[in-house]
């Protein structure tokens, strides 16, 4: 579906993608793995014709750098910055686009059904949450039924509850057979999303791992756990957690805990064995962030 080969994108001297090389293959879901600054925005951006660069992109057979309407035809594109008029209704947002895009008007209320904002069709976009403005943006990523999908970081202004939303709406479109490319700064997206992961270091490919739940083990990623335990047992937690050989710090609000991937709900049984209450917890790794 997408095959970049000798990818080479340079910004006067410094070089943000290195003779970068990799595919996509239809019905797989690829996720570009790195730190800020590694290049993963910029391979989108070359992939949708934003920048210019050296090297070959074919997507779907055409040649994206010949033939640049053509490709993106086959993309459903859902960026990091969201740019929406506030005064539009979701379903005329859609309209628009449709209409923009010269897509029959009669896919808007699908769309806006498998996205779940059917009941807030009528909603200004300045009245919707971030997670429904999201949800909205991948419904007009969904208007064409475009065979490809590509996400920049879909997920990293979204709180926890709209994030796991938003992953679910994204899990679906894999199981229903939509390529994807997209990128993420977190471990459990990439867990749970990918079928392949391209870890990238300064524009290189540093490696390609074809298990993405390996991911962490491969790289030497530690993750984070924010625990949610009630104030006046953050101290007795705190004391529990590092006496028995935890990482573990407070901030007022939660109990962030080092961990490996392996073992990311040893210290939540800890402190459950205890009877220290967790009413909810947060997870994140230290790579990229």
């Amino acid at each position: 579906m997408i095959n970049i080969q000798n990818l080479t994108k340079k910004f006067g001297k410094f070089v943000a993608v290195n003779n970068v090389s990799f595919t996509v293959e239809p019905g797989e879901s690829v996720a570009l793995w790195g730190e800020n600054g590694a290049g993963k925005t910029t391979i989108i951006r070359t992939i949708l014709g934003l920048l210019s660069a050296k090297g070959n992109i074919t997507v779907n057979g055409v040649d994206a750098r010949k033939h640049g309407k053509k490709a993106r035809a086959f993309i459903g594109y859902v960026p990091q910055e969201l740019a929406f008029y506030d005064d539009l209704s979701a379903k005329n947002t859609l309209y628009f686009y449709a209409r923009l895009k010269n897509i029959p008007t009669s896919r808007i209320a699908e769309v806006l059904a498998d996205v779940g904002l059917s009941e807030h069709a009528k909603k200004a976009v300045s009245a919707l949450s971030g997670g429904m403005k999201q949800r909205l943006a991948l419904a007009n990523a969904l208007l064409a039924n475009p065979p490809l999908l590509i996400f920049d970081e879909p997920t990293s202004n979204l709180d926890t509850a709209a994030r796991d939303e938003f992953q679910k709406l994204l899990l679906a479109q894999r199981v229903a057979g939509k390529t994807m490319l997209f990128t993420s700064h977190r471990l459990e997206e990439v867990e749970t999303l990918a079928s392949r992961v391209v870890v990238l270091e300064a524009g290189n490919i540093k490696q390609i791992c074809d298990q993405p739940t390996e991911l962490a083990q491969q790289l030497g990623i530690t993750m984070h756990l924010k625990l949610m335990v009630p104030q006046a047992m953050q101290n007795s937690a705190l004391q529990l957690l590092n006496a028995q050989g935890f990482t573990a710090s407070t901030n007022g609000v939660g109990v962030w805990v080092a961990v490996s991937p392996s073992a990311k709900m040893a210290p939540v049984r800890a402190l459950l064995d205890e009877n220290i209450e967790v009413s909810n917890f947060e997870i994140g790794s230290d790579y990229g962030n």
